[in-house]
């Protein structure tokens, strides 16, 4: 299973239980079962070594989160106020990328560059919105992108198919 496909599963198992609900297959009891079943989505965080930003781009919005070393308490006080909302990012189709060894030059640090410790909000047509060299809430950087052209799209489409 790839990378971005293992986030699409749960949203396609909504979509076809709902499917299969409208057809009669399945009845609003068992329909809301299967969808029970299907995982809670989780903030995803990966290491910045095992991507290229061209991956996420149209699929996803990237939060980088970069530092010299893990131990930088930056760093650590990013990560935990990512980890504490994350259905706002989540929402928001937001994967937390991190990169904590400037020796490593990763495709991501070479294209991002930073100096030192820096979060960067990358949107999903892969341009970088966000450059900042102290940690971010995830009510600060969600304000952010939702002032994004496509977000503000989503958003739209999301009232019309919901009204």
């Amino acid at each position: 299973m790839t990378r971005l496909n293992r986030f699409l599963i749960p949203a396609v198992g909504l979509v076809a239980s709902a499917f299969l609900a409208a057809l009669g297959a399945l009845t609003p009891a068992s329909a809301q079962d299967v969808a029970a079943d299907a995982p809670t989505p989780q903030l995803q965080i990966m290491s910045a070594a095992d991507v290229t930003l061209e991956e996420f781009r149209w699929v996803n919005r990237l939060v980088v989160v970069f530092a010299d070393t893990p131990a930088d308490p930056r760093f650590n006080e990013q990560i935990e106020l990512l980890t504490s909302r994350p259905s706002e990012l989540i929402e928001r189709d937001v994967i937390i990328l991190t990169d904590t060894d400037p020796g490593a030059a990763t495709s991501v640090r070479t294209a991002l560059r930073p100096r030192g410790f820096q979060i960067t909000l990358i949107g999903k047509d892969g341009e970088v919105e966000l450059r900042k060299p102290s940690p971010w809430s995830s009510r600060e950087l969600s304000r952010s992108i939702d002032k994004m052209p496509l977000r503000k799209q989503e958003i739209r489409e999301r009232k019309a198919q919901a009204g």
